[in-house]
């Protein structure tokens, strides 16, 4: 019997040495999704009718124990159409679903499929409508996010489903904003993680589509419909990227896999993008003693990312520093942890997200920025060498720190990657995300992320970027009283405060490795970076 070697299904460490590198997912093709004025009802598979329900009447209170009639449907414009040519039928799918329905008042909700058969042998056709709210309420970005995720969610569900064609109201629009925001979160719903199954049990979302028109009742420029949709199509892969990382193992994802992520980033980035690494030499050279206290405990060595982003014409109007908690796997080190191991995986989630971010801005060419995505990753594991807790560390700025707890390890390795944007990069904004604490978690639970700032500039820029992007966030108050939990009586500072107020001082304590005069914002995301059900966000 001859010998043959074992190919594993993806790559992972061997025996004597770490992965080195993290295979992508990549969106459908953008040529899925398009727009047009018309469609041809006989050649869709799937039709899906954008719907408002009237406005509620002001004496519309519920009486008790009088039973309502159910109120007929409104609907007008090529939802109309398409009722009079089915006799009626999407009417009458309405009044029988009202309950659920409600005439299409629950933004992303949507009613049984319809089945039209022609009763000639062919594939039957199939409708469904798609609520929109409320005719009288302005219409939100989350609405409009649900309506891509929704799409994406019924033409998974239909099985054997080619194509489909998407009615949009003239209330919805089709302004470029509606369009990238629909386009993004109908290829990010699509995402599903197959690269760690194998035969049988990989699922690929609506794996027979192969289009999806869109078909606004107004008028629309084509380019400019086709550039947005092509806009949301970057953003997804971005968004792709991203959940690539949270979910990756820490055998698979380590900071060499992060590493090579990053210049990969780079390297697609038509040269909008510069990828720097610093290893241990030159993070020493440096002082980032914060930094390298928490990685002296793993296999491989720290890697220190750095990606530049420069518009293409070269005109910068502003430089900003987005740093990303990179921590592949967190044990706790010797503050051992006792619950929820098994998800430490993600706590890169904040690398994650700026190194999808950065694939995004250089897909989208954004104008006017030159950006600055750094992670100071590692990984907290435990061994001979690993630090412990009442060890002094010095930070790159200079100030001693005192570990009080190995698992608050995230704002050491971050201490140093914000000195080195304020200092050596010259940052004149910084925005840092982190899966921080898990008080956080306790505090505004698992659907929304902390905001905490001194700047309220800066507070109202991010409070406008989470409304345009359905994306819940807090401002925190970072209570300067709270700084007495951080001193020592031996350092400049400790890393962890009492057990109140954990999220506050977290915060408070990344504050010290900012110029005070410098707009900062750190944003705690421990909470929406993971979904039990479905894994990253």
């Amino acid at each position: 019997m001859s010998e043959t070697e074992f190919k594993a299904p993806f790559t992972t460490w061997s025996y004597d040495e770490p992965c080195t590198e993290m295979a992508w997912t990549e969106p459908k093709p953008s040529s899925v999704l398009s727009i047009s004025s018309e469609f041809s009802k006989d050649e869709t598979d799937l039709i899906i009718i954008g719907v408002f329900a009237p406005a509620a009447p002001e004496d519309a209170s519920d009486d008790a124990g009088k039973k309502k009639e159910t109120p007929k449907p409104e609907i007008s414009g090529l939802a109309k159409s398409l009722d009079e040519s089915l006799g009626g039928a999407l009417s009458e799918v309405m009044e029988e679903n009202y309950d659920a329905f409600k005439h299409g008042a629950s933004a992303g909700s949507v009613t049984p499929t319809l089945r039209i058969s022609a009763g000639d042998g062919t594939k039957a056709k199939k409708y469904v409508l798609l609520g929109l709210g409320t005719e009288d309420k302005d219409v939100e970005a989350a609405t409009v996010f649900k309506v891509g995720s929704t799409i994406a969610s019924t033409c998974n569900s239909e099985k054997k489903l080619t194509s489909c064609a998407v009615v949009m109201p003239p209330k919805l629009g089709s302004s470029s904003s509606t369009l990238t925001d629909i386009s993004s979160s109908f290829y990010s719903s699509l995402y599903a993680d197959n690269r760690y199954r194998t035969g049988d049990k990989v699922k690929i979302t609506a794996e027979d589509l192969t289009s999806v028109v869109l078909v606004p009742e107004e008028s629309f420029a084509q380019e400019e419909a086709d550039a947005a949709l092509a806009a949301g199509y970057n953003i997804s892969k971005g968004d792709y990227l991203t959940k690539d990382i949270v979910n990756a193992p820490h055998n698979v994802l380590n900071s060499l896999s992060l590493a090579n992520t990053a210049r990969k980033i780079a390297e697609e980035s038509n040269g909008l993008i510069e990828c720097t690494i610093l290893g241990k030499e030159e993070c020493e050279k440096r002082g980032m003693g914060s930094y390298l206290a928490v990685g002296r405990g793993s296999e491989t060595e720290p890697q220190f990312i750095h990606l530049t982003y420069k518009p293409k014409d070269g005109k910068i109007n502003k430089k900003i520093g987005i740093i990303g908690k990179g921590v592949l796997f967190d044990t706790g080190g010797y503050n051992i942890k006792v619950a929820m191991m098994e998800l430490m995986k993600f706590d890169c989630g904040g690398a994650a997200a700026i190194l999808g971010a950065a694939r995004a801005t250089a897909a989208l060419e954004l104008e006017g920025v030159e950006a600055h995505f750094i992670v100071a990753a590692c990984e907290n594991m435990i061994n001979a060498k690993a630090y412990v807790p009442s060890d002094i560390i010095t930070a790159s700025n200079g100030m001693t720190i005192e570990v009080g707890n190995t698992d608050a390890e995230g704002r050491l390795t971050m201490a140093d990657a914000l000195v080195y944007a304020d200092k050596e990069v010259g940052c004149e904004e910084i925005i840092e995300l982190s899966t921080l604490t898990g008080a956080c978690m306790v505090a505004l639970g698992l659907g929304i992320a902390a905001v905490m700032t001194q700047n309220d500039d800066l507070a109202s820029d991010l409070e406008g970027a989470s409304k345009a992007t359905g994306e819940k966030t807090w401002r925190m108050p970072l209570e300067q009283s709270y700084n007495e939990q951080l001193k020592s009586k031996i350092a400049d500072i400790k890393n962890i405060g009492t057990r109140y107020g954990g999220a506050i001082t977290a915060g408070l304590f990344l504050e010290n490795f900012v110029d005070k005069k410098k707009p900062f914002a750190h944003i705690d995301i421990a909470g929406p970076v993971w979904d039990d059900s479905t894994g990253a966000t």
